[in-house]
C-alpha cells in the first residue's frame, strides 16, 4: 500500500461467521479502505454493508455486473444496507476480492462508497462495480460486512485509513 495508507486493523477469521465488524475507527483519516479476500458458503449469497448499527432505510446502490458472457445492473433505494456482492456461483471454495473505499467519513455530508468486486469461479468468474450512499452525516465510527450465509474461515478483512486523500 502506497505511504498515505495505515492499516487500522485486520481480521482473519478462524471459525466461519455471518459477519465482520470493525469499530471504534479514529477520525484521524480522510478516507477508509477495506480490502476482503474470501469466500462466502454456497452460492447465490451476498454481502451487505452496514454503518453505525444504522438499520434504517437510509441506504441506496447502483450495482454493474458483468461474468464474460452478461451484463447485467440493479439499484436498490430506501435499503436498509448497502448491498456490495453477489456471489453468482455454487462453490464455498470460489475466491472473492473486495475493494471496498469510504471517501470522507469524518466529514458532515451523506457518506459515498465505492466498491470493486472480482470472483474466481475456475476460470469463469465474475466482476462487479457498485457505487453506494448512506444517507446521513454522522461520523462513521463503525463498519459491518454482513453475509446472507456465512463468511468461510479464512477469510481476512483489512481496514485502512487513508492520509491526506
Amino acid at each position: 500500500m502506497p505511504a498515505t495508507y495505515e492499516p487500522i486493523a485486520t481480521t482473519t477469521l478462524g471459525s466461519a461467521t455471518a459477519s465482520i465488524t470493525f469499530s471504534s475507527i479514529p477520525t484521524t483519516y480522510t478516507d477508509l479502505r477495506i480490502s476482503l479476500v474470501g469466500s462466502l458458503s454456497g452460492g447465490g449469497n451476498y454481502g451487505n454493508l452496514r454503518f453505525n448499527s444504522d438499520s434504517g432505510s437510509n441506504y441506496s446502490v447502483t450495482i454493474l455486473r458483468g461474468n464474460g458472457t452478461t451484463a447485467s445492473s440493479a439499484r436498490q433505494t430506501g435499503a436498509t444496507e448497502i448491498l456490495y456482492q453477489w456471489t453468482a456461483t455454487s462453490s464455498s471454495s470460489d475466491l472473492v476480492f473486495h475493494d471496498i473505499n469510504i471517501f470522507s467519513y469524518a466529514g458532515n455530508t451523506f457518506k459515498t462508497v465505492l466498491f470493486a468486486n472480482s470472483q474466481d469461479a475456475n476460470g469463469s468468474g465474475s466482476v462487479e462495480r457498485n457505487v453506494g450512499l448512506w444517507r446521513s452525516t454522522a461520523t462513521i465510527t463503525s463498519v459491518n460486512l454482513i453475509s446472507s450465509s456465512t463468511w468461510n474461515t479464512g477469510t481476512t478483512a483489512t481496514l485502512y485509513g487513508i492520509l491526506k486523500a
